[in-house]
């Protein structure tokens, strides 16, 4: 059999640095006060790197962002977050000469539980080879990894794995211990133009679903960044929220550009409905809970939405109307049709956001009530932070948003569907839906899927995505915990 091993950094991967992913595993898996923890060493690690003791310091790494953090949240911030930082930084010429191969082993000096799901799923890896955390008899990690000498560790379950025949082909930096076991070596950076790889995929299997809060790999610099920037974002945030708590909707377009925001609007929106009609059918995608309140704000009138899993501190804070759902068919379809009767509705048919250019599967619900549909193409661009979150606290995501120097959303208005595009002219409810899912997948440059809010939170929670709602003294409380270590 054709067989290749790879190493990961500095290979699959353009940067052979891997200390952005622990600091990525540092925040999400444990906080602000690991992450900054994890920075403050970094000049100490840089430092055991130049001595050429860079074993030393990936071990210090690794004590610092694990110890004392639970094997199944390491797992999980593996599964939610990790695989989008490591597709932006896949060396694509690399990928075509791994992909060419018929069995492929990943080599990392990275703890394997970090980047197995990733390379196995996306880049169609056999086998990973990695270091290994040592985990407590109670499912901690102790910070620890297995072996004296990782590479000598690595080369070991290499020899192990083709004891029978070695393999025929090695990618890695001239260092890489374990190519000395490859009958042939190829070193970065690959050629641009390999006929013999021209056949195989071009491209490893997207990212669809993302979780986690920051938005860019939080190198160095990048970290130090975000953590002088939060202390401001926060001051930020407030201002911000008590602004659009108080302010009537016709001045919000004007304050948000001296607060920083800005708003981006295409096309052209319907006028109010007029007294005796019912209303227009917003459906608009949904990047974040900000959708239905932007768009209020454009229109500048307070328009009501339909809510699936908005948090009780949200639905608090909130400028506009909810009305929120049971997931139970025929009582929501009463409270939407109760709801049109009075006026304009905002719905969003996937059901939960989705970050990456995708367009989740359409619920077939809205079609099957009014034909006055107009689609409406919602897209934002944020700057540190994300505004939603799957694992985390729900209760923060407005503030997180917020928390952004310069946020910004484009609300692109499509033209209400003609009647011979709705049910009343004899189209089912799912024609009518998967036809305004294409439409504005065209108009954001997106992709259609057919998963669901149930595929979303399955990969990025390990549940079907049902929320237990708790108080809203104990979402206070999580806000505070969050934000404690800038208080003191």
């Amino acid at each position: 059999m054709d067989a290749v091993v790879s190493e990961l950094e500095g290979t699959l991967l353009k940067d052979r640095d891997p200390f952005s992913y622990f600091m990525l595993v540092a925040f999400e898996a444990s906080g602000l006060l690991r992450f900054a923890l994890l920075l403050i060493f970094w000049p100490v690690i840089w430092l055991l790197e130049i001595l050429g003791m860079g074993e030393y310091g990936l071990k210090l790494v690794v004590f610092v962002a694990t110890a004392g953090v639970s094997e199944s949240e390491i797992e999980s911030v593996a599964r939610a977050v990790l695989p989008k930082f490591y597709m932006d930084d896949i060396d694509m010429e690399a990928w075509k000469v791994f992909s060419s191969h018929d069995k492929r082993v990943v080599v990392t000096k990275m703890p394997r539980i970090m980047v197995e799901r990733f390379v196995k799923e996306h880049l169609r890896a056999d086998e990973v080879i990695g270091s290994e955390l040592v985990i407590s008899r109670f499912g901690f990690a102790t910070g620890f990894v297995k072996g004296n000498n990782i590479d000598s560790y690595i080369s070991s379950r290499v020899a192990k794995l083709f004891i029978d025949e070695r393999p025929g082909l090695g990618l890695g930096t001239i260092t890489s211990s374990f190519l000395s076991l490859c009958k042939e070596q190829i070193h970065p950076p690959f050629m641009a133009n390999q006929n013999q790889y021209d056949h195989q995929l071009v491209r490893p299997l997207p990212v669809i679903f993302h979780d986690g809060r920051l938005v860019k790999r939080p190198t160095p610099s990048t970290a130090l960044l975000i953590i002088l920037w939060m202390p401001l974002g926060i001051i930020l945030a407030t201002n911000r929220i008590l602004v659009g708590v108080m302010l009537p909707m016709w001045a919000k377009p004007y304050l948000s550009r001296v607060l920083g925001g800005k708003v981006i609007v295409k096309g052209k929106p319907p006028p109010p409905a007029s007294g005796g009609n019912s209303g227009v059918l917003f459906v608009c995608t949904h990047r974040t809970l900000m959708d239905p309140v932007v768009l209020s704000t454009v229109l500048r009138r307070k328009i009501p939405a339909v809510t699936y899993s908005l948090s009780r501190l949200s639905e608090i804070l909130s400028p506009i109307p909810t009305v929120r759902l049971t997931r139970i068919r025929n009582v929501d379809a009463e409270k939407i049709k109760t709801e049109l009767a009075k006026g304009d509705l905002v719905v969003c048919p996937e059901g939960t956001t989705c970050r990456e250019p995708f367009l989740l599967r359409f619920s077939a619900l809205f079609a099957e009530l009014t034909d006055q549909i107009v689609p409406v193409a919602m897209n934002y661009r944020v700057g540190f932070f994300h505004a939603t979150t799957a694992r985390g606290c729900k209760a923060l995501d407005p503030i997180f948003f917020f928390m952004n120097p310069r946020p910004v959303y484009e609300v692109t208005f499509l033209n209400q569907l003609p009647v011979e595009a709705t049910c009343s002219s004899g189209k089912s409810p799912h024609d009518v839906a998967n036809y305004v899912q294409r439409i504005l997948a065209a108009t954001l440059g997106f992709e259609c899927t057919n998963f669901t809010r149930k595929d979303k939170y399955r990969v990025l929670a390990g549940n079907d995505g049902t929320v237990s709602y708790t108080s809203f003294v104990d979402q206070i409380k999580k806000v505070v915990s969050t934000f404690k270590p800038f208080f003191h």
